[in-house]
Protein backbone atom coordinates (compact mmCIF):
# COMPACT_ATOMS: atom_id res chain seq x y z
CA UNK A 1 0.00 0.00 0.00
CA UNK A 2 2.85 2.39 0.86
CA UNK A 3 4.40 1.76 -2.54
CA UNK A 4 1.09 2.54 -4.25
CA UNK A 5 0.67 5.75 -2.24
CA UNK A 6 4.25 6.76 -3.05
CA UNK A 7 3.66 6.10 -6.72
CA UNK A 8 0.47 8.16 -6.73
CA UNK A 9 2.24 11.03 -4.97
CA UNK A 10 5.06 10.85 -7.48
CA UNK A 11 2.61 10.98 -10.37
CA UNK A 12 0.79 13.94 -8.81
CA UNK A 13 4.12 15.70 -8.34
CA UNK A 14 5.09 15.04 -11.97
CA UNK A 15 1.79 16.41 -13.23
CA UNK A 16 2.16 19.45 -10.99
CA UNK A 17 5.68 20.07 -12.22
CA UNK A 18 4.63 19.65 -15.84
CA UNK A 19 1.74 22.04 -15.36
CA UNK A 20 4.05 24.56 -13.74
CA UNK A 21 6.47 24.24 -16.62
CA UNK A 22 3.65 24.81 -19.10
CA UNK A 23 2.48 27.82 -17.13
CA UNK A 24 5.97 29.28 -17.24
CA UNK A 25 6.35 28.83 -20.98
CA UNK A 26 4.87 31.49 -23.23
CA UNK A 27 4.94 32.77 -26.80
CA UNK A 28 5.19 36.37 -27.95
CA UNK A 29 4.80 36.90 -31.70
CA UNK A 30 5.73 40.31 -33.11
CA UNK A 31 3.61 40.19 -36.25
CA UNK A 32 4.72 42.01 -39.41
CA UNK A 33 1.39 42.04 -41.22
CA UNK A 34 -1.32 44.43 -39.95
CA UNK A 35 -3.79 43.05 -42.48
CA UNK A 36 -3.68 39.63 -40.79
CA UNK A 37 -3.75 40.80 -37.17
CA UNK A 38 -7.28 39.55 -36.47
CA UNK A 39 -6.51 36.04 -37.71
CA UNK A 40 -3.34 35.77 -35.62
CA UNK A 41 -5.17 37.01 -32.52
CA UNK A 42 -7.79 34.31 -33.04
CA UNK A 43 -5.19 31.57 -33.53
CA UNK A 44 -3.39 32.68 -30.37
CA UNK A 45 -6.65 32.48 -28.42
CA UNK A 46 -7.48 28.99 -29.74
CA UNK A 47 -4.00 27.64 -29.00
CA UNK A 48 -4.02 29.01 -25.46
CA UNK A 49 -7.43 27.47 -24.83
CA UNK A 50 -6.19 24.11 -26.10
CA UNK A 51 -2.80 24.01 -24.39
CA UNK A 52 -2.78 26.54 -21.59
CA UNK A 53 0.31 28.16 -23.09
CA UNK A 54 -0.15 31.95 -23.27
CA UNK A 55 0.37 33.32 -26.79
CA UNK A 56 0.60 37.08 -27.21
CA UNK A 57 0.43 38.65 -30.65
CA UNK A 58 1.55 42.24 -31.09
CA UNK A 59 1.27 43.74 -34.57
CA UNK A 60 3.69 46.48 -35.57
CA UNK A 61 2.31 49.48 -37.41
CA UNK A 62 2.77 49.40 -41.17
CA UNK A 63 6.27 50.51 -42.09
CA UNK A 64 7.43 50.44 -38.46
CA UNK A 65 8.39 46.79 -38.00
CA UNK A 66 12.16 47.15 -37.79
CA UNK A 67 11.92 50.06 -35.36
CA UNK A 68 9.41 48.19 -33.21
CA UNK A 69 11.52 45.03 -33.18
CA UNK A 70 14.62 46.99 -32.12
CA UNK A 71 12.65 48.40 -29.20
CA UNK A 72 10.93 45.17 -28.17
CA UNK A 73 13.91 42.83 -28.45
CA UNK A 74 15.73 44.57 -25.57
CA UNK A 75 12.82 44.19 -23.14
CA UNK A 76 12.66 41.55 -20.43
CA UNK A 77 9.64 39.97 -22.11
CA UNK A 78 11.04 40.18 -25.63
CA UNK A 79 9.36 38.61 -28.67
CA UNK A 80 10.04 34.89 -28.90
CA UNK A 81 8.97 34.97 -32.54
CA UNK A 82 9.74 37.67 -35.08
CA UNK A 83 10.53 37.95 -38.76
CA UNK A 84 13.27 39.11 -41.10
CA UNK A 85 12.93 39.96 -44.78
CA UNK A 86 15.72 37.79 -46.19
CA UNK A 87 19.52 37.70 -46.21
CA UNK A 88 19.96 41.45 -45.65
CA UNK A 89 17.52 41.47 -42.77
CA UNK A 90 19.10 38.34 -41.33
CA UNK A 91 22.47 40.07 -41.21
CA UNK A 92 21.04 42.50 -38.65
CA UNK A 93 19.41 39.85 -36.48
CA UNK A 94 21.39 36.64 -36.96
CA UNK A 95 22.73 36.65 -33.39
CA UNK A 96 19.15 36.43 -32.12
CA UNK A 97 18.01 33.67 -34.47
CA UNK A 98 17.71 30.18 -33.02
CA UNK A 99 18.89 27.34 -35.25
CA UNK A 100 15.72 25.61 -36.49
CA UNK A 101 17.55 22.77 -38.28
CA UNK A 102 15.98 19.43 -37.42
CA UNK A 103 12.60 20.85 -36.42
CA UNK A 104 9.38 19.78 -38.09
CA UNK A 105 9.09 23.34 -39.39
CA UNK A 106 12.07 22.74 -41.64
CA UNK A 107 11.10 19.16 -42.48
CA UNK A 108 7.71 20.31 -43.75
CA UNK A 109 9.07 23.02 -46.09
CA UNK A 110 8.22 22.26 -49.71
CA UNK A 111 11.68 23.35 -50.80
CA UNK A 112 15.03 23.93 -49.16
CA UNK A 113 14.97 27.29 -50.93
CA UNK A 114 12.47 28.47 -48.29
CA UNK A 115 14.97 27.91 -45.48
CA UNK A 116 17.02 31.00 -44.64
CA UNK A 117 20.44 29.60 -43.87
CA UNK A 118 23.75 30.74 -42.47
CA UNK A 119 26.12 27.89 -43.13
CA UNK A 120 24.33 24.74 -41.99
CA UNK A 121 22.20 26.63 -39.47
CA UNK A 122 18.59 27.40 -40.40
CA UNK A 123 17.99 30.87 -39.03
CA UNK A 124 14.53 31.38 -40.49
CA UNK A 125 11.75 29.68 -42.46
CA UNK A 126 9.50 31.32 -45.04
CA UNK A 127 5.85 31.17 -44.07
CA UNK A 128 4.19 32.71 -47.12
CA UNK A 129 4.93 33.02 -50.82
CA UNK A 130 3.33 36.17 -52.17
CA UNK A 131 2.64 37.91 -55.43
CA UNK A 132 2.17 41.53 -56.32
CA UNK A 133 1.35 43.58 -59.39
CA UNK A 134 -1.38 46.00 -60.42
CA UNK A 135 -4.75 44.92 -59.05
CA UNK A 136 -7.41 45.90 -61.57
CA UNK A 137 -11.18 46.32 -61.33
CA UNK A 138 -12.28 44.56 -64.52
CA UNK A 139 -15.84 45.86 -64.25
CA UNK A 140 -14.62 49.47 -64.33
CA UNK A 141 -12.10 48.63 -67.03
CA UNK A 142 -14.87 47.25 -69.24
CA UNK A 143 -17.04 50.26 -68.46
CA UNK A 144 -14.23 52.35 -69.94
CA UNK A 145 -14.26 50.16 -73.07
CA UNK A 146 -11.28 47.91 -72.36
CA UNK A 147 -10.44 44.39 -71.25
CA UNK A 148 -7.38 42.93 -69.58
CA UNK A 149 -6.32 41.53 -72.97
CA UNK A 150 -5.80 45.10 -74.18
CA UNK A 151 -2.93 45.59 -71.71
CA UNK A 152 0.18 43.62 -72.63
CA UNK A 153 3.07 46.06 -72.01
CA UNK A 154 3.83 49.56 -70.74
CA UNK A 155 2.75 51.22 -73.97
CA UNK A 156 -0.73 49.73 -73.82
CA UNK A 157 -1.01 50.24 -70.05
CA UNK A 158 -0.23 53.93 -70.50
CA UNK A 159 -2.63 54.25 -73.42
CA UNK A 160 -5.50 52.79 -71.41
CA UNK A 161 -4.67 54.71 -68.22
CA UNK A 162 -4.28 58.03 -70.07
CA UNK A 163 -7.66 57.56 -71.75
CA UNK A 164 -9.37 56.67 -68.48
CA UNK A 165 -7.79 59.68 -66.79
CA UNK A 166 -8.99 61.97 -69.58
CA UNK A 167 -12.54 60.62 -69.25
CA UNK A 168 -12.63 60.19 -65.48
CA UNK A 169 -15.56 62.55 -64.95
CA UNK A 170 -17.82 60.83 -67.45
CA UNK A 171 -16.79 57.45 -66.01
CA UNK A 172 -17.52 58.57 -62.44
CA UNK A 173 -13.91 58.08 -61.35
CA UNK A 174 -11.33 60.17 -59.53
CA UNK A 175 -8.47 58.70 -61.54
CA UNK A 176 -7.08 55.67 -63.33
CA UNK A 177 -4.75 54.76 -60.44
CA UNK A 178 -5.25 55.02 -56.70
CA UNK A 179 -3.05 57.53 -54.91
CA UNK A 180 0.60 56.46 -54.69
CA UNK A 181 0.80 57.52 -51.05
CA UNK A 182 4.26 58.17 -49.65
CA UNK A 183 3.15 58.10 -46.03
CA UNK A 184 4.91 55.36 -44.04
CA UNK A 185 1.88 53.07 -44.36
CA UNK A 186 2.12 53.10 -48.15
CA UNK A 187 5.56 54.19 -49.38
CA UNK A 188 6.97 50.63 -49.26
CA UNK A 189 4.85 49.88 -52.34
CA UNK A 190 7.08 52.20 -54.38
CA UNK A 191 10.45 52.55 -52.67
CA UNK A 192 10.63 48.75 -52.30
CA UNK A 193 8.16 46.83 -54.47
CA UNK A 194 8.14 49.14 -57.49
CA UNK A 195 11.89 49.69 -57.15
CA UNK A 196 12.28 45.93 -57.54
CA UNK A 197 11.46 46.27 -61.24
CA UNK A 198 14.60 48.14 -62.41
CA UNK A 199 16.70 45.98 -60.09
CA UNK A 200 15.20 42.78 -61.51
CA UNK A 201 15.90 43.78 -65.09
CA UNK A 202 19.43 44.96 -64.31
CA UNK A 203 20.24 41.72 -62.52
CA UNK A 204 18.71 39.75 -65.37
CA UNK A 205 20.73 41.65 -68.01
CA UNK A 206 23.97 41.28 -66.06
CA UNK A 207 23.38 37.67 -65.01
CA UNK A 208 23.76 38.40 -61.29
CA UNK A 209 21.74 37.89 -58.12
CA UNK A 210 23.04 40.77 -56.04
CA UNK A 211 25.50 43.63 -56.23
CA UNK A 212 27.39 46.10 -54.10
CA UNK A 213 27.02 48.81 -56.75
CA UNK A 214 23.78 49.11 -58.69
CA UNK A 215 24.23 50.81 -62.08
CA UNK A 216 20.69 52.09 -62.54
CA UNK A 217 20.42 50.78 -66.10
CA UNK A 218 16.62 50.79 -66.02
CA UNK A 219 15.93 53.92 -63.98
CA UNK A 220 14.39 55.67 -66.99
CA UNK A 221 11.84 52.86 -66.98
CA UNK A 222 11.30 53.35 -63.25
CA UNK A 223 10.62 57.03 -63.99
CA UNK A 224 8.12 56.13 -66.71
CA UNK A 225 5.95 53.97 -64.45
CA UNK A 226 6.24 56.41 -61.52
CA UNK A 227 5.18 59.29 -63.77
CA UNK A 228 2.17 57.27 -64.86
CA UNK A 229 1.21 56.43 -61.28
CA UNK A 230 1.36 60.05 -60.09
CA UNK A 231 -0.24 61.77 -63.08
CA UNK A 232 -3.07 59.36 -63.96
CA UNK A 233 -4.18 59.29 -60.34
CA UNK A 234 -6.91 60.25 -57.91
CA UNK A 235 -4.96 63.21 -56.51
CA UNK A 236 -2.35 65.78 -57.44
CA UNK A 237 1.27 64.58 -57.12
CA UNK A 238 2.06 67.24 -54.53
CA UNK A 239 -0.41 65.61 -52.11
CA UNK A 240 1.28 62.20 -52.07
CA UNK A 241 3.46 62.88 -49.03
CA UNK A 242 0.40 62.69 -46.79
CA UNK A 243 -1.59 60.01 -48.60
CA UNK A 244 -1.86 56.70 -46.75
CA UNK A 245 -2.34 53.06 -47.55
CA UNK A 246 -5.90 53.32 -46.23
CA UNK A 247 -6.56 56.14 -48.68
CA UNK A 248 -5.59 53.90 -51.60
CA UNK A 249 -7.76 51.05 -50.32
CA UNK A 250 -10.75 53.38 -49.89
CA UNK A 251 -10.32 54.79 -53.38
CA UNK A 252 -10.15 51.33 -54.92
CA UNK A 253 -12.93 49.70 -52.90
CA UNK A 254 -15.04 52.82 -53.40
CA UNK A 255 -14.61 52.28 -57.17
CA UNK A 256 -12.99 55.66 -57.70
CA UNK A 257 -9.96 54.12 -59.45
CA UNK A 258 -9.39 51.19 -61.79
CA UNK A 259 -5.82 50.27 -60.86
CA UNK A 260 -4.14 49.70 -57.48
CA UNK A 261 -0.57 48.45 -57.04
CA UNK A 262 -0.49 45.88 -54.28
CA UNK A 263 -0.31 42.15 -53.71
CA UNK A 264 -2.12 38.97 -52.80
CA UNK A 265 -1.96 39.96 -49.13
CA UNK A 266 -4.44 42.77 -49.90
CA UNK A 267 -7.20 40.34 -50.88
CA UNK A 268 -9.12 40.79 -47.63
CA UNK A 269 -9.11 44.56 -48.20
CA UNK A 270 -10.60 44.38 -51.70
CA UNK A 271 -12.63 41.16 -51.72
CA UNK A 272 -15.95 42.96 -51.25
CA UNK A 273 -15.68 44.05 -54.89
CA UNK A 274 -16.13 40.39 -55.84
CA UNK A 275 -13.62 37.93 -57.26
CA UNK A 276 -15.36 38.12 -60.63
CA UNK A 277 -14.50 41.83 -60.86
CA UNK A 278 -10.85 41.62 -59.86
CA UNK A 279 -7.60 40.52 -61.45
CA UNK A 280 -3.92 41.38 -61.26
CA UNK A 281 -1.71 42.69 -64.07
CA UNK A 282 2.08 42.60 -64.30
CA UNK A 283 3.86 45.88 -63.54
CA UNK A 284 5.05 46.91 -66.98
CA UNK A 285 7.85 49.49 -67.20
CA UNK A 286 8.70 49.49 -70.92
CA UNK A 287 11.46 46.88 -71.15
CA UNK A 288 11.84 44.92 -74.37
CA UNK A 289 10.12 41.54 -74.16
CA UNK A 290 7.97 42.44 -71.15
CA UNK A 291 4.94 40.97 -72.93
CA UNK A 292 6.24 37.66 -71.60
CA UNK A 293 6.57 38.93 -68.05
CA UNK A 294 4.44 37.59 -65.23
CA UNK A 295 3.69 38.90 -61.78
CA UNK A 296 6.25 39.58 -59.04
CA UNK A 297 6.40 36.41 -56.95
CA UNK A 298 8.57 35.54 -53.98
CA UNK A 299 8.89 36.01 -50.25
CA UNK A 300 10.47 38.34 -47.74
CA UNK A 301 8.65 36.85 -44.78
CA UNK A 302 10.74 34.51 -42.64
CA UNK A 303 9.82 33.37 -39.15
CA UNK A 304 12.72 33.54 -36.71
CA UNK A 305 12.71 32.23 -33.16
CA UNK A 306 14.51 34.34 -30.58
CA UNK A 307 17.49 32.29 -29.43
CA UNK A 308 18.03 34.71 -26.52
CA UNK A 309 14.71 33.67 -24.97
CA UNK A 310 14.48 31.07 -22.22
CA UNK A 311 14.64 27.53 -23.59
CA UNK A 312 11.11 26.70 -22.44
CA UNK A 313 9.82 29.71 -24.38
CA UNK A 314 11.85 28.71 -27.43
CA UNK A 315 10.37 25.21 -27.26
CA UNK A 316 6.87 26.60 -26.73
CA UNK A 317 7.27 28.93 -29.72
CA UNK A 318 8.40 26.13 -32.02
CA UNK A 319 5.52 23.95 -30.77
CA UNK A 320 3.07 26.78 -31.51
CA UNK A 321 4.36 27.18 -35.07
CA UNK A 322 4.26 23.43 -35.67
CA UNK A 323 0.65 23.43 -34.48
CA UNK A 324 -0.17 26.32 -36.84
CA UNK A 325 1.13 24.46 -39.90
CA UNK A 326 -0.38 21.06 -39.04
CA UNK A 327 -3.67 21.72 -37.22
CA UNK A 328 -6.98 22.20 -39.00
CA UNK A 329 -7.42 25.57 -37.29
CA UNK A 330 -3.99 26.84 -38.26
CA UNK A 331 -4.08 25.61 -41.84
CA UNK A 332 -7.57 26.99 -42.44
CA UNK A 333 -6.61 30.35 -40.99
CA UNK A 334 -3.44 30.75 -43.04
CA UNK A 335 -4.76 29.44 -46.35
CA UNK A 336 -8.42 30.46 -46.31
CA UNK A 337 -8.75 33.41 -43.94
CA UNK A 338 -5.34 35.03 -44.51
CA UNK A 339 -5.30 33.92 -48.15
CA UNK A 340 -1.66 32.83 -48.01
CA UNK A 341 0.23 30.50 -50.30
CA UNK A 342 2.07 28.62 -47.58
CA UNK A 343 5.34 26.81 -48.45
CA UNK A 344 4.79 23.78 -46.19
CA UNK A 345 3.76 20.35 -47.49
CA UNK A 346 0.83 20.27 -45.06
CA UNK A 347 -1.06 22.87 -47.14
CA UNK A 348 -2.66 20.77 -49.85
CA UNK A 349 -6.21 19.95 -50.91
CA UNK A 350 -8.71 21.99 -48.92
CA UNK A 351 -5.82 23.90 -47.36
CA UNK A 352 -4.43 25.21 -50.60
CA UNK A 353 -4.89 28.97 -50.87
CA UNK A 354 -8.39 30.17 -51.73
CA UNK A 355 -7.12 33.63 -52.70
CA UNK A 356 -8.33 34.39 -56.28
CA UNK A 357 -5.37 36.71 -56.89
CA UNK A 358 -3.08 33.73 -56.29
CA UNK A 359 -4.94 31.90 -59.06
CA UNK A 360 -4.08 34.74 -61.46
CA UNK A 361 -0.39 34.20 -60.81
CA UNK A 362 -0.74 30.45 -61.37
CA UNK A 363 -2.62 31.03 -64.63
CA UNK A 364 -0.02 33.44 -66.00
CA UNK A 365 2.78 31.04 -65.11
CA UNK A 366 0.87 28.20 -66.81
CA UNK A 367 0.67 30.38 -69.93
CA UNK A 368 4.45 30.54 -69.97
CA UNK A 369 4.86 34.03 -68.50
CA UNK A 370 8.06 34.44 -66.49
CA UNK A 371 7.47 35.54 -62.88
CA UNK A 372 9.50 38.53 -61.71
CA UNK A 373 11.73 37.51 -58.81
CA UNK A 374 11.85 39.43 -55.54
CA UNK A 375 15.26 41.05 -55.71
CA UNK A 376 14.43 43.82 -53.26
CA UNK A 377 15.63 41.51 -50.50
CA UNK A 378 19.13 42.47 -51.73
CA UNK A 379 18.55 46.19 -51.17
CA UNK A 380 21.43 47.26 -48.93
CA UNK A 381 19.45 48.76 -46.04
CA UNK A 382 16.26 50.35 -44.82
CA UNK A 383 18.07 53.67 -44.96
CA UNK A 384 18.59 53.19 -48.70
CA UNK A 385 14.86 52.62 -49.18
CA UNK A 386 14.08 55.73 -47.15
CA UNK A 387 16.44 57.77 -49.31
CA UNK A 388 14.75 56.59 -52.49
CA UNK A 389 11.33 57.21 -50.97
CA UNK A 390 12.23 60.77 -49.98
CA UNK A 391 13.58 61.47 -53.47
CA UNK A 392 10.43 60.05 -55.12
CA UNK A 393 8.28 62.22 -52.87
CA UNK A 394 10.29 65.36 -53.62
CA UNK A 395 10.13 64.64 -57.35
CA UNK A 396 6.36 64.18 -57.21
CA UNK A 397 5.94 67.38 -55.22
CA UNK A 398 8.11 69.37 -57.62
CA UNK A 399 10.65 70.21 -54.93
CA UNK A 400 13.21 67.85 -56.40
CA UNK A 401 14.11 66.48 -59.83
CA UNK A 402 14.63 62.97 -61.17
CA UNK A 403 18.38 63.30 -60.76
CA UNK A 404 17.75 63.24 -57.03
CA UNK A 405 16.07 59.85 -57.40
CA UNK A 406 18.97 58.54 -59.50
CA UNK A 407 21.49 59.75 -56.90
CA UNK A 408 19.56 58.18 -54.04
CA UNK A 409 19.20 54.94 -55.99
CA UNK A 410 22.75 54.54 -57.33
CA UNK A 411 25.05 56.48 -55.00
CA UNK A 412 22.92 55.65 -51.99
CA UNK A 413 23.13 51.94 -52.81
CA UNK A 414 26.94 51.89 -52.77
CA UNK A 415 27.15 54.01 -49.64
CA UNK A 416 24.76 51.81 -47.69
CA UNK A 417 26.25 48.59 -49.02
CA UNK A 418 29.73 49.68 -47.95
CA UNK A 419 28.43 50.58 -44.49
CA UNK A 420 26.81 47.19 -43.98
CA UNK A 421 29.49 44.93 -45.47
Amino acid sequence: MKKIIALVLALVLCVALATAACAEASVYYLNFKPEQDAQWQELAKIYTEKTGVPVTVVTAASGEYETTLMSEIEKTDAPTLFQVNGPVGLANWTDYCYDLAGTDLVKHLTSDAFALKEGDAVKGVAYVVETYGIIANTKLLEKAGYTVADITNFETLKKVADDIQARKDELGLDGAFTSAGMDGSSDWRFKTHLANMPIYYEYKADGIGSTGAIKGTYLDNYKAIWDLYITDATCEPALLASKTGNDAVAEFVGEKAVFYQNGTWAWNDVKDLGAENLTMLPIYIGVEGEENQGLCTGTENYWCVNGEADQEDIDATIAFLEWVITSDEGRKSMSQDMGFVVPFDTFTGEYASANPLVAVDAALTAEGKTPVSWNFTTMPSEEWKNGVGSALTAYAAGTGDWNGVVTAFVDGWKTEYDLTH
